[in-house]
């Protein structure tokens, strides 16, 4: 199926080319251009002439500054040998499930999911198990079922997949929770690909990564990048840490796919690791300003639940009430509301498999102006769509 945000942006270019006045709450990007810092030293590196190919993993500067990185915020022991800088973390998903997964092979995907997991695993030729998450209401939000999960566990499982903080959901795990999916992995000798690039978005709520056990080695696949903390999407920057000789092998497979990553990106990757760090705690300051007043706005409409997500940048409100009233399905609803209102929000079901369908998301990467105005022009088309109905 593909990551369907993509097909989204086209329908709101297509739009936009038009004449419209298109608002977007569709792709999860940071709207704040890449720190200025960050760029100088892509430039600095362009001027160097540092544009030929690197090490497949990485230039050592970068796997080093990454180590460094996570060994003093999680208390780690990363080596700079067991990471791959990969060309954004999808490569790096990629890597983990090719390594891991062979046809026939299970993995576990709590769903919502964001679509890069089960893709890859149904390309491998894996049969993907998905457990949806606990909806716990508009003061409770999301929650793992870890339960389910165990039960879904089978002699054929190899993988669980973890997103956290969780696209779509903005759902923030707790740290039991991460503690009770490692020890389902220890029981059942199993690995966890887990995807922490959301990890600074947090707000107000405790969060544990999974690189503070000491025994990640066994049990994890760690994805994480920079293309969301450091406003770098279109840079094309993640990484894999695995164990060494895992990592040995992994940098076979990278270097047939991709040779290596964008020499002067990785410079510029440097930069943003060492800082400043200021510019990203404004922002993420500057995020949970908008989350609070989108989920405030989106309160005020119509039949939506509003969960104030803890993670990420996105809100995942529960639809069904206006669902129900309109007897619409979800999909009719976003496209009713891109057409009509020229908003643009994703289905739930573009998070595969089916849990996803009574929500829609959107993305508070956005200016306060785009989330008045958005969210104003949707309470006014759920409002249109409702009277409609009742005609």
């Amino acid at each position: 199926m593909g990551e369907q945000a993509f097909i989204y942006i086209a329908k709101a270019k297509e739009l936009q080319s038009k004449g419209f006045n298109v608002i977007s709450f569709g792709v999860g990007q940071p709207d704040i251009p890449t720190f200025d810092h960050i760029i100088e030293a892509a430039k600095e590196a362009l001027d160097n002439k540092f544009t030929g190919y690197t090490e497949t993993p990485g230039i050592g500067e970068l796997r080093g500054a990454i180590a460094e990185y996570l060994n003093e915020r999680y208390g780690s022991d990363v080596k700079p040998t067991e990471i791959i800088v990969t060309p954004g973390a999808k490569g790096a998903i990629f890597l983990a499930i090719a390594a891991y997964l062979s046809p026939g092979d299970e993995i576990i995907v709590p769903e919502p999911s964001y679509p890069a997991y089960p893709e890859v695993a149904k390309f491998i030729g894996a049969k993907v198990k998905f457990i949806p998450l606990k909806w716990l209401g508009p003061e409770g939000g999301f929650a793992l079922d870890i339960n389910s999960i165990r039960d879904s566990v089978s002699n054929k499982t190899k993988m669980i997949v973890i997103n956290n903080p969780h696209n779509p959901t903005g759902a923030l795990f707790t740290p039991k929770e991460v503690e009770e999916i490692i020890n389902i992995a220890r029981e059942y000798k199993l690995v966890i690909l887990v995807d922490e690039i959301y990890d600074n978005f947090i707000y107000g709520a405790e969060f544990k990564s999974f690189m503070t056990f000491p025994d990640w080695r066994e049990y994890i696949l760690y994805v994480n990048g920079f293309s969301k903390t450091f406003s770098m999407t279109g840079w094309r920057l993640g990484f894999l840490v695995v164990r060494e000789d895992v990592a040995s092998k992994l940098i076979k497979l990278a270097v047939n796919i991709w040779s290596c990553p964008t020499s002067f990106a990785q410079k510029a990757a440097v930069k943003a690791l060492k800082g400043p760090w200021e510019p990203v705690k404004s922002m993420i300051e500057l995020f949970k300003k908008r989350r609070d007043l989108i989920v405030k706005k989106l309160r005020e409409v119509p039949g939506f639940e509003v969960w104030p997500s803890r993670g990420a940048f996105y809100v995942f409100p529960r639809v069904r009430k206006v669902l129900d009233e309109a007897g619409i399905s979800v999909e009719e609803f976003v496209e009713d509301i891109l057409y009509n209102e020229y908003v643009v929000t994703l289905p739930g079901t573009a998070f595969p498999n089916k849990a996803g369908k009574d929500f829609i998301r959107l993305s508070f990467a956005t200016s306060f102006e785009a989330i008045e105005e958005g969210t104003e022009r949707i309470r006014k088309g759920v409002e249109r769509i409702l009277s409609m109905r009742k005609r």
